[in-house]
């Protein structure tokens, strides 16, 4: 049986996706729809000053295409803080114009491929803990996408052996570290949380960029042979200003 690999699990990330009800939105009047946003920037000010405090962080963005319009990302320490803001959200006037597309549950992982040095835990170090407990970008675009590993016949990655996993994850890395000033991401993990196993967010400034670096590393054996992937969601980063002029009527 091959050998689990340890993994690093820092704080609790919720995708959650929405379409705008606009019928609904544009028939309502422009004292409720001013109310609802007003609402609505106090929950994005709690936010805010959550990440101002480092006990959270939250992006919205504005999703093209038809499988959703907007995309509030919310990391918290505890699930019950995930569920909290999400009921809140739930709750609010503007909830009453959106309509819910998908939602991916999951939590920021790193995984332990690398034994301890000179006894250190990695785990306890100042730079893994921030990686733990990351600061969303506030880059222009992003992209976020659900994966797995395949469990097929002879490519089953569960059947690999460590020292292979971890070989072909380095190779896969070194491509995305190319990308290092173009590119930035968070990767959390959902097995056991919600139907694949990872999640991956990417932030750019250049929006092709965000195209440039899924399409290359599928050449790398750990896409190739043993990587799945569910929908890919992308869009724009949106401040509450570019938010209300979105919903401008």
């Amino acid at each position: 049986m091959a050998e689990a690999v340890e993994t690093m699990d820092g704080w609790y990330v919720l995708h959650d996706l929405r379409k705008v009800d606009w019928g609904k939105w544009k028939a309502a009047s422009e004292e409720k729809r001013q109310a609802a946003l007003t609402e609505f920037r106090a929950h994005y000010l709690t936010w805010d000053e959550n990440e101002k405090k480092e006990e959270g962080s939250y992006g919205i963005f504005h999703i093209v295409g038809q499988k959703a319009d907007l995309m509030i990302t919310l990391l918290r320490p505890t699930v019950d803080e995930i569920l909290t803001a999400e009921t809140l959200l739930n709750k609010s006037s503007l909830a009453e114009f959106l309509i819910p597309a998908e939602s991916y549950m999951s939590v920021v992982e790193l995984s332990k491929y690398r034994p301890a040095q000179d006894g250190v835990d990695p785990e306890t170090l100042p730079e893994t803990q921030k990686r733990l407990k990351p600061i969303l970008e506030k880059w222009d675009y992003v992209s976020f996408y659900p994966m797995s590993r395949k469990r097929d016949g002879e490519d089953n990655w569960y059947t690999l052996e460590k020292g292979t996993r971890g070989k072909l994850l380095y190779e896969h890395s070194i491509t995305g570290r190319k990308y290092g000033n173009e590119v930035k991401q968070i990767i959390t993990g959902s097995t056991g949380f919600d139907e694949w196993e990872w999640g991956v967010t990417l932030f750019a400034h250049d929006y092709l960029q965000l195209k440039k670096i899924v399409y290359e590393m599928r050449y790398d054996t750990a896409t190739a042979r043993y990587g799945l992937f569910g929908d890919f969601y992308t869009g724009k980063t949106l401040t509450f200003e570019a938010l209300e002029e979105l919903l401008a009527i």
